[in-house]
């Protein structure tokens, strides 16, 4: 695990004190941590429950002293670096961290209790039933506020994907009303090296508002703008080479289906198929082998990559007026959209829609610690960026 600095000591502390008030109590009292991609909020955590399963399994006269406590995250890979951080942990098991789902059934049959929740990339829930994902309520954080004492959960509305799992502050706060709790914000970015500027940037075009980029990126960062896909697949390749952990990855709006088979995405000479389903347990960004695939959100959301080079697909354009168009027709992600009962305005439904595509590009450019690369579909995109 990374150090943690001062101030995160200090809220892995205070979130330790909120929990120990409440664990005997009958609950749930819930704890919320704000922030955005790279502002720390994992790290924060894994510390944090490696505190918690210390008292639980070793500390006799804490509060905490056999408590049944588990590590939720509705992600398979970032699920795996966590399985991976167990491993090398004396009082963490790799049982102790699951989906929610599997959490969720097995406390519906009374396979299991659970006192404290702490929930990771809390944007993931479901919010509406997924037969598909053997989850039959209407709510996955809902279902958990039922069977636990304290849940401390993370959350960015700026990292939600998909309908299935549509969340915003404002309906997490509403949940989230009756019970105890409180929150706080992180801001500073860990993640990137880059200037304030181009994190200032990167959340203005993912909210839809696209200026010319900073002069400020950071002394130790490197942006680039390529007008060839496959030049900037070979530098990401040599960037490999030099520091490993560098890859291409794309947003939706390419061929993909979920059939086994390999689909492909093309741009000039570029060509390279999609991220092909993980079945080690080693996070796709660590396999070797995938240097010569396109990384996705759903490979690549929570982890660090060195540097990244990001492909901004066919629903991006840039209209001659200089603004940002989303097309909803030319998104290839058909689970993104999964129906709403809840949402029935067409506007709205648009407008959430659309902001689901930037968040996925919000996900994707804060990736690279150390740089970020950029090819656009579209070539009036790629010349406002200033393409080379």
């Amino acid at each position: 695990m990374l150090p943690l600095t001062r101030d995160q000591k200090h809220l892995v502390d205070q979130i330790l004190a909120f929990t120990t008030d409440h664990v005997n109590e009958t609950g749930p009292a819930v704890f919320t941590v704000y922030g955005d991609a790279g502002t720390g909020k994992s790290v924060i955590l894994a510390h944090l429950f490696n505190q918690l399963q210390t008292a639980a399994r070793t500390q006799p006269n804490s509060p905490l002293t056999q408590t049944t406590n588990y590590f939720l995250v509705n992600h398979p890979e970032i699920l795996k670096v966590y399985r991976e951080i167990a491993g090398q942990a004396p009082h963490l098991l790799k049982k102790d961290f699951q989906r929610p789902t599997t959490l969720i059934n097995q406390l519906a049959k009374g396979q299991t209790t659970a006192d404290v929740l702490v929930i990771d990339e809390a944007h993931l829930l479901l919010s509406q039933s997924d037969h598909y994902n053997n989850f039959y309520g209407d709510n996955q954080l809902r279902s958990l506020l039922t069977a636990a004492k304290v849940i401390i959960l993370v959350f960015d509305e700026t990292q939600v994907l998909r309908m299935k799992s549509y969340w915003t502050e404002e309906r997490l706060e509403r949940l989230l009303m009756p019970y105890p709790h409180q929150h706080v914000r992180l801001t500073h970015q860990f993640r990137m090296q880059a200037s304030d500027a181009l994190v200032t940037w990167i959340n203005d075009f993912t909210h839809g508002h696209v200026h010319h980029l900073p002069k400020d990126i950071g002394t130790h960062y490197d942006l680039r703008i390529f007008n060839d896909a496959e030049q900037m697949r070979q530098t990401i390749v040599a960037k490999n080479n030099q520091v490993g952990l560098s890859r291409i990855v794309s947003t939706s709006g390419y061929p993909s289906t979920l059939d086994g088979g390999k689909h492909y995405i093309t741009e000039g000479h570029f060509h390279l198929p999609w991220d092909q389903y993980n079945y080690t347990s080693t996070p796709w960004a660590e396999l070797p082998q995938t240097i010569d695939e396109v990384g996705s959100i759903y490979t690549c959301q929570g982890f660090d990559l060195n540097y990244v080079g990001l492909i901004l697909g066919p629903p991006l354009t840039l209209s001659p007026q200089d603004q940002l168009e989303v097309h909803l027709d030319r998104y290839t992600d058909v689970e993104a959209f999964k129906r709403r009962a809840d949402i029935t305005d067409k506007q709205e439904l648009i407008a959430v829609k659309k902001q689901l595509i930037l968040n996925a590009v919000n996900v994707l450019m804060k990736r690279g610690v150390q740089g970020l690369y950029i090819y656009a579909h579209d070539a009036h995109l790629r010349q406002f960026l200033g393409a080379k």
